[in-house]
């Protein structure tokens, strides 16, 4: 869709339909009526419209600058995403003591609309109409050309093993600080927004770095570090040394992902980008969403601790392999 449709639309139709999720919570929560269940498929269908919108929203901004710019492009990009993560659950945690759980949920139901009248009437209008034609068999033909370039293939491998070894750092971060600080909620919240403020940096120093840097060796390295982080975070008995870690690990993460983004974006044709940023996308999600099930069940039989360890010495192993190859690649 993101090649074949007007992007802007793509955007704002299923932003919309997720818009609807935190009203219908609000009327949940109003009329007593609330279950586990239905937040889970709220969930569900929030996660659904992320997937098809985001590829549209990422692969507009190429169209908005220069080549030489579409790395400085994406690491602005990604210092919004990064910024709200730092004050997202602080604006929240304020609203929920202030006014309650159906207060927040109405603020961030009316929080959508001011992206979707960006995506309407700011946003470039380009729509290309000739990457997804000639039904399935093109589509996959022109996934498995992008995955034939070495650089995209590289960058989209580094991703998958960052997401699948090193990510669930974050989804675990809660079982960290009870089970190993025997922290609380304020301890939890410090820790997330340690990351969140890695995360912004990193994204900030992307912008100071030359346009003509092969960014393969920052996507590789910093991919590897991020690996080390987590092995010391594991062996870490102090929860501020766990708070600066968690900054290491925000950046490494995100010089990484944005430099992987950029060559996907740069190094990929224009009719083609919708669906390479797709693939980024599952790369960095799906990696994830396979990597925290896998170290659930190795903290459930080891601990968190020692699971911890385990991804970030398999995190550096892979990708000293991985990046080795690529890099020498032409």
């Amino acid at each position: 869709m993101a090649d074949r449709v007007d992007r802007r639309r793509v955007i704002a139709k299923f932003q919309s339909i997720q818009m609807m999720c935190p009203i219908l919570l609000v009327v949940l929560l109003l009329l007593g009526m609330v279950k586990p269940w239905m937040v889970i498929a709220l969930s569900l269908v929030i996660g659904i419209t992320d997937a098809l919108s985001m590829p549209s929203f990422q692969s507009i901004v190429p169209s908005i600058v220069e080549r030489k710019q579409i790395a400085s492009g994406l690491a602005l990009n990604s210092t919004q995403f990064n910024l709200s993560r730092i004050l997202g659950p602080a604006i929240a945690g304020i609203l929920l003591v202030s006014i309650g759980a159906v207060g927040c949920f109405a603020v961030s139901a009316a929080s959508y609309i001011p992206f979707i009248a960006v995506a309407l009437w700011i946003l470039p209008h380009r729509a290309a109409t000739t990457a997804a034609e000639g039904g399935s068999d093109k589509l996959f033909s022109n996934i498995l050309k992008i995955t034939q370039i070495p650089r995209l293939r590289g960058a989209l491998l580094t991703v998958f093993l960052t997401s699948l070894l090193c990510a669930p750092l974050v989804t675990f971060i809660p079982v960290l600080i009870r089970d190993a600080f025997h922290g609380d909620a304020g301890q939890f919240s410090i820790a997330v927004g340690a990351f969140g403020v890695g995360g912004l940096f990193g994204a900030v120093m992307l912008l100071s770095i030359d346009v003509e840097h092969d960014r393969r060796y920052l996507c590789s390295w910093f991919a590897g570090a991020y690996g080390l982080v987590l092995m010391l975070v594991a062996l870490n008995p102090w929860f501020w040394g766990l708070t600066t870690l968690l900054v290491v690990a925000g950046t490494t993460m995100s010089v990484s992902n944005i430099s992987a983004n950029t060559l996907v974006q740069s190094d990929t044709p224009s009719q083609l980008r919708g669906q390479a940023v797709s693939l980024y996308m599952l790369a960095m999600r799906g990696g994830l969403s396979i990597g925290s099930l896998l170290t659930g069940i190795s903290v459930s039989l080891l601990g968190i601790t020692h699971a911890l360890w385990l991804n970030g010495a398999l995190a550096v192993a892979a990708q000293l392999i991985v990046g080795r190859k690529w890099l020498r690649s032409h």
